[in-house]
């Protein structure tokens, strides 16, 4: 018979002699099984040029070498950075990621989930939506399968989860602009409804009120992750409160955004805010661009790649063991200091 990807487990058992079941056995390396009919088999695979259908046999045998990663927006650096250090350490474990996205929807999640559940994952990562992860979890418990969170901000501590201290990171911020002399500083970005940017403001108040400066509410400004807004609020923000001399900007966009609306009110980037009237600017979530502006950008970075990392070695972990208690994992930022602060 001549070689063919076509060519059916049946074929192998009639050419090497032996059951169906036999095959079977043989090719999931199961059951007590002489070297003679093992080397019959592997003859007969050889032979025919019979290829493995793995995916037929993960979901025969509810196990393979796949791991789901549900992440929330596939354009986000920040997940793309945890997406390259979960497949690292997964590779290097024979194990391989089967990617999605939710695009932050409740409903996109949980069908994310099911789906990788019905091609036999052998875990699951996610990144959470509020009204959704619990059922995610139960959802993995009911298949025997175990998840990890990876997140911008912290979830209930039932979930192992893995994310950065964004409540650290706003203290280590605003301390460093305190440092440099400012007394006024805002925050800009973000929305409401964003519990990542609530852990930031509370490390940013927190630390306003530990040196006895203003924490004012209508310093604290919403708004997209858009330059074009950003510029537009900043300027807005900086006529009518001109003692404002500082700025953390949630996300890199918006630091971005604020140079350009620094810039409308007169007044440049920089570290000296008493000569030449400039506005020290700091932003979260560090990437490479920030370093290529004039002046470059002081930001914030997380370990996002070693968050993957984590999350590889857990659900590898819990693979092995059922029912391990939960972690939390919450990893410390770091001061990338450059010219806007």
């Amino acid at each position: 018979m001549a070689k063919s990807s076509k060519v059916k487990i049946t074929d192998v058992a009639d050419y090497a002699g032996v059951s169906v079941s036999t095959v079977s056995l043989v090719l999931g390396n199961k059951g007590r099984i002489s070297k003679a009919t093992i080397d019959k088999v592997n003859q007969a695979v050889e032979a025919l040029g019979y290829v493995r259908n793995n995916a037929a046999a993960n979901l025969r045998s509810n196990h393979s070498n796949l791991i789901g990663w549900i992440l929330a927006d596939i354009t986000d650096p920040f997940y793309t950075e945890v997406t390259a250090g979960l497949s690292d350490e997964l590779e290097q474990h024979d194990h391989m990621l089967f990617l999605a996205q939710s695009n932050h929807q409740a409903d996109k999640l949980i069908q994310c989930v099911q789906s990788m559940i019905q091609q036999g994952v052998a875990g699951i990562a996610f990144s959470p939506v509020r009204e959704a992860t619990n059922q995610v979890l139960e959802m993995a418990k009911q298949a025997n399968i175990p998840a990890v969170c990876l997140a911008r901000s912290a979830v209930n501590n039932e979930v192992d989860y893995i994310g950065p201290d964004n409540h650290q990171a706003a203290m280590l911020a605003t301390q460093h602009l305190i440092q440099q002399g400012h007394r006024h500083i805002a925050y800009i970005g973000g929305s409401s409804d964003s519990l990542t940017r609530a852990e930031r403001i509370g490390g940013y108040g927190t630390t306003l009120m530990q040196y006895g400066l203003p924490f004012k509410n209508e310093w604290i400004i919403e708004a997209q992750n858009n330059q074009c807004q950003a510029a537009d609020h900043v300027q807005q923000l900086l006529t009518q409160h001109p003692k404002i001399t500082a700025l953390l900007c949630h996300r890199p966009a918006i630091a971005l955004g604020a140079m350009y609306g620094i810039q409308r009110v007169g007044k440049s980037v920089g570290k000296d805010n008493y000569i030449g009237q400039q506005i020290g600017l700091i932003g979260f979530d560090d990437t490479p661009e920030a370093a290529l502006t004039q002046p470059s950008l002081t930001m914030i970075s997380s370990p996002t790649r070693q968050m993957g990392q984590l999350a590889g070695q857990r659900l590898l972990a819990k693979m092995k063991v059922h029912n391990e208690t939960a972690q939390q994992f919450i990893l410390p930022p770091q001061l990338i200091e450059r010219g806007s602060a």
